[in-house]
């Protein structure tokens, strides 16, 4: 790159910048305190900034590049999509729709065959709990504390972790419960199959306080993501399964991030054994291109809106750009053998490379995860368990984790007092183990610094 090309491009970014700062409001954000980063193009693995350096991606923006940036097939398959049919009604069929619920409804467990869809994993749980609720007649939601399921209203106050709290009106019928966490159990559980046993059993007493004839589905994330990437107990979700049989609950699995390759596998309830009457999917569905999200429904529910109109639907449910794009991402997939692929680099690389870290590092309290969706919690003191940050909050130590990775080379995904691991899928060997060289230097930095934090 000349100087001249270089110094047009700090110009177009501070430009950016300038415009960003100017006219854009930012999601989650106090708008006079961010400095966003500049983000001019991105391939594979990398981004770069807007000063000219490439970071390895691990954060895969919202956890949902799973394909990676940029791939080919799927940005020739939006472009032909354009120049053949750029929108078309919901009310009407249209082949790439056809398809790609075709490819979704193959790969999701059981018998959920009819695909309704959104525009994202908000509005797919949104849609979820209303049909629930009109084919149960009941109107409780039960969800679990350190979740998360989306911004919009009713999703927001679905939501377990502490963006609910200023968003909620404590009328929306949802009754919040504990999930298993053995690493902070609520349950006093020394192992798993304690965590799971008592874990089941508190949900069945909510259950019953609440009363079963009220209680129209019980929402849960398969892992839950953002919250903290609490794999379940061998068996939890199908006792969770159980008890919904047993009430005449509908079971609803948010997959919008674990779904389609991120945690090794197509859908985590497949693995589990476990076929809900509703799934949530999003993000992974076509790498977030162009937005896509929906709803995989059961015989159940299916059956209940047989006859009777289902009162909801979005002017872009699936647009037929989002739908080119998750057919051509789901073949690539299927093709190139990239779930496989996560699932190992997961079991080879980054689940033996993270406990080796841990087991060298004071300030890593555990880590977990599979695939390509991994949690790293930091703490002040191992014994104590004390995170360096308060939940849904931050510190002087998280900041300083992202300012390391980023002079690094790294972009991470940061929550509360954890460092989440989560590269594209198709993350070579090599791109994974520099992201774990790059942790380990942080976390050397790290390593006997003084923590300052409030609340766990």
């Amino acid at each position: 790159m000349t100087a001249a090309d270089s110094r047009a491009l700090l110009d177009d970014a501070a430009r950016t910048y300038e415009l960003d700062r100017k006219h854009v409001f930012h999601s989650w954000a106090a708008q006079a305190e961010i400095t966003p980063m500049v983000i001019t193009r991105a391939e594979g693995s990398y981004v770069w900034d807007g000063a000219g350096n490439r970071l390895l991606d691990f954060s895969s923006q919202l956890v949902n590049t799973n394909i990676g940036h940029q791939h080919p097939d799927v940005v020739e398959a939006i472009v032909a999509q354009a120049r053949t049919l750029a929108t078309v009604a919901p009310q009407h069929a249209n082949d790439r729709r056809s398809e790609a619920a075709r490819l979704i409804s193959e790969h999701t467990p059981g018998d959920l065959d009819r695909i309704f869809f959104t525009n994202g994993g908000a509005d797919a749980n949104e849609h979820a709990v209303r049909m629930a609720r009109l084919s149960t007649g009941r109107p409780k939601v039960l969800t679990r504390y350190r979740s998360y399921h989306g911004g919009t209203q009713t999703a927001i106050n679905l939501t377990g972790d502490p963006r609910r709290w200023p968003n909620d009106n404590g009328d929306a019928g949802v009754v919040h419960f504990f999930g298993p966490y053995l690493y902070r159990s609520h349950f006093h559980a020394t192992s798993e199959a304690e965590e799971c046993e008592r874990a089941l059993a508190h949900l069945e007493q909510v259950i019953e306080l609440e009363g079963p004839q009220t209680v129209a589905a019980v929402l849960l994330e398969s892992i839950p993501g953002t919250a903290g990437i609490m794999l379940p107990p061998p068996g939890y979700l199908a006792g969770v399964r159980a008890l919904c049989d047993r009430y005449g609950i509908v079971l609803i699995l948010d997959e919008v991030m674990t779904g389609f390759g991120r945690a090794g596998s197509w859908f985590v309830a497949s693995d589990e054994g476990v076929v809900p009457d509703l799934l949530t999917f999003a993000k992974g569905v076509n790498s977030g291109y162009v937005p896509l999200g929906g709803v995989a429904i059961g015989p159940r529910i299916a059956d209940h809106f047989a006859h009777r109109p289902y009162p909801g639907g979005l002017t872009y449910s699936g647009h037929p750009l989002a739908c080119a794009a998750a057919v051509a991402a789901i073949t690539v997939m299927e093709r190139d053998g990239i779930v496989d692929h996560a699932r190992r680099i997961g079991d080879d690389i980054l689940g033996p490379g993270l406990a080796e870290l841990a087991a060298r590092h004071p300030i890593v309290g555990e880590v977990r995860g599979r695939g390509v969706f991994w949690a790293v919690e930091l703490v002040a003191d191992q014994d104590s368990r004390e995170p360096v940050a308060p939940t849904g909050g931050s510190s002087p130590v998280m900041a300083q984790v992202v300012r390391l990775c980023k002079e690094l080379g790294l972009l991470p995904f940061t929550n509360s007092h954890r460092i989440h691991l989560v590269p594209p899928c198709t993350v070579s060997a090599d791109e994974a183990r520099e992201g774990l060289r790059i942790v380990d230097e942080v976390l050397g930095r790290l390593d006997g610094l003084p923590a300052t934090t409030t609340g766990a």
